[in-house]
């Protein structure tokens, strides 16, 4: 799935992100709004890990979905 189709189609994977994630709070969802770089920095801060780490996590919930 490419950037466009996570963007245009977050309002329904925003819920499954919550719940893989569940230290992100509805604003931080809210905030990154179907884009992938901001997803990645949320998990960061939220979760102290690399920015690969991140990457990956994201990576692999896309594949997921």
């Amino acid at each position: 799935m490419n950037n466009d189709q996570f963007e245009g189609n977050w309002h329904k994977f925003k819920g499954a992100a919550q719940e893989k994630w569940g230290d992100l709070t509805n604003d931080d969802i809210d905030r990154v709004n179907g884009n992938r770089e901001k997803l990645e920095g949320e998990i960061q801060a939220k979760y102290g890990k690399s920015k690969e780490e991140a990457k990956k996590e994201v990576n692999d919930f896309i594949d997921s979905l």
